[in-house]
């Protein structure tokens, strides 16, 4: 099995189109690598909610005329990876609500902060919660009794959630738009036709032929009705931005662009940042693919060494096959990546890829790189260690699993066979980006949490809650243990 962390989800939203489920549809297959555990489609015709989620893979869940039914002129969609909340259907979002305010669908990219705490206090107050994912709590919160206008409600809302966030929610009359303070999570505005869309990446909106318009700004509430678009700063005091770098190393797609850098060029640039800090004594660049194709490239670029691709992807690896036997030996390795043995024999490899998180595949890689008769392989990493688990919706394991915050580089340069290690430094990461450094959350390798998280307060309330449903579990099966009259 591959250890690249998951991703956490992608979403879309359009406003102002007949054909808004189907566009929508299309918008959710472009973020696909965003998340391949669940999808979903909720439309809008300004009086009836249509909603249709399922497990899978965007083109499994939406077969047959199931597109046909979701009527509407607007739309939002999601596609997810858990990062909080088991992997049920019922946690699969686009979530939806009826309340004193109306029907209200949100879909979130991102992870709060402070989710249990608020949680904790809704249910004082008797809220009662479908799903264990945080997103129900936003919309909690939005279906609040309020005075005045509904965007103080929702102004109010996104003043009292901490943490990564990039929303996209939909009423009955309007699409909204909405980006944490920070700014950790992509959300970018587009324009198609008379109408307008809302997509976690650019690479969406090229695919529906859509115009890009901005990206939506830290802290930016945007508000889509017919009377057009409206902008709200929540937060007028700007807090610090810390835009997560791991989108331009691993999670965007290579065709989008994010805040006017795009995404592939940034990547090739790491890859010569890396050989302008690292040259090494080889004949040959080659990429584990596909993450690690454009920092070999730059790699290679730079150098002046061949660039080939050595190893060979299978691009219908679904996520659950059958789990083999002792009938071929590392199948797990070769399923994914096959080498190609005539391109490496005999030479001094340097291998490229962009995070070692737990380091037993980069081990494989390795392996099977020496076996096929390379006399020297030297690994190269286009980011910096990885030291720190995420708390803003990324699936790094915790620290324990993390192997460069228990292991020195030597250590794990041992460990997976390589003639040498290197990582990106810091700097050259931010460089290459050629954005500043204090507009990046760099957790996972500084330390340098820009949201203050107390995991023992979340360990306490989560065990509370734990303890509470066993509870209840104990007193329910006592009752159904009485004799009870007919």
């Amino acid at each position: 099995m591959h250890h690249y962390p998951k991703h956490y989800c992608g979403v879309f939203g359009i406003y102002g189109h007949p054909n808004a489920a189907e566009l929508t549809y299309y918008g959710l297959y472009a973020l696909q690598h965003r998340g391949q555990e669940s999808a979903g489609i909720v439309t809008s015709d300004g009086k009836e909610f249509r909603t249709h989620k399922g497990m899978g893979l965007v083109s499994q869940v939406f077969q047959g005329g199931i597109l046909h039914d979701l009527v509407g002129s607007m739309a939002i969609g999601h596609t997810r990876y858990s990062t909080t909340g088991a992997s049920h259907l019922r946690n699969a979002q686009p979530l939806t609500v009826d309340c004193a305010r109306g029907q209200i669908a949100i879909a979130h990219n991102g992870n709060l902060t402070n989710a249990a705490q608020l949680r904790e206090q809704l249910e004082r107050r008797g809220s009662i919660f479908q799903t264990s994912v945080d997103s129900e709590i936003i919309l909690h919160l939005m279906a609040q009794p309020t005075i005045g206008k509904s965007e103080n409600n929702l102004i109010e809302t996104v003043r009292r959630i901490e943490g990564a966030f990039s929303l996209v929610i939909m009423t009955e009359q309007e699409l909204i738009g909405v980006r944490d303070p920070h700014g950790f999570r992509p959300l970018c505005l587009g324009k198609l036709g008379d109408g307008w869309v809302l997509a976690s990446e650019t690479c969406a909106l090229d695919l529906i032929h859509a115009k890009f318009v901005r990206d939506i700004e830290p802290g930016e509430i945007i508000i889509i009705d017919k009377s057009g678009v409206r902008s709200i700063q929540a937060f007028p005091d700007h807090e610090r931005r810390a835009f997560c770098v791991f989108e331009y190393i691993y999670f965007a797609r290579p065709d989008s662009t994010i805040a006017n850098r795009n995404v592939y060029k940034t990547r090739v640039e790491m890859g010569r940042q890396l050989a302008r800090e690292f040259p090494r004594e080889a004949d040959v660049v080659v990429p584990v693919p596909d993450s690690g194709n454009c920092a070999a490239l730059g790699y290679s670029l730079e150098s002046g060494l061949p660039f080939e691709m050595a190893f060979v992807r299978n691009h219908y690896v679904g996520r659950s096959f059958l789990q083999p036997s002792q009938l071929i030996r590392d199948f797990n390795v070769r399923v994914k990546l096959n080498l190609i043995p005539e391109l490496v024999k005999g030479k001094r490899v340097i291998v490229i890829d962009d995070s070692i998180v737990r380091g037993t595949t980069c081990k494989a890689r390795v392996t099977q790189l020496k076996e096929a008769g390379a006399t020297a392989v030297h690994v190269l990493v286009s980011c910096p260690p990885h030291m720190n688990p995420c708390v803003y919706g990324i699936d790094f394991p915790d620290r324990s699993k993390l192997m460069a915050a228990n292991y020195s580089l030597d250590e794990i340069r041992k460990y997976i066979s390589a003639d040498s290690l290197a990582y990106l430094t810091h700097d050259g990461l931010v460089k290459a980006t050629g954005l500043p450094k204090e507009g990046f959350c760099m957790a996972c390798f500084d330390g340098n949490y820009p949201v203050p998280y107390d995991l023992k307060l979340e360990k306490d309330i989560m065990e509370r809650r734990r303890s509470r449903v066993e509870g209840l579990g104990e007193a329910l099966s006592k009752e159904e243990q009485q004799p009870k009259l007919l």
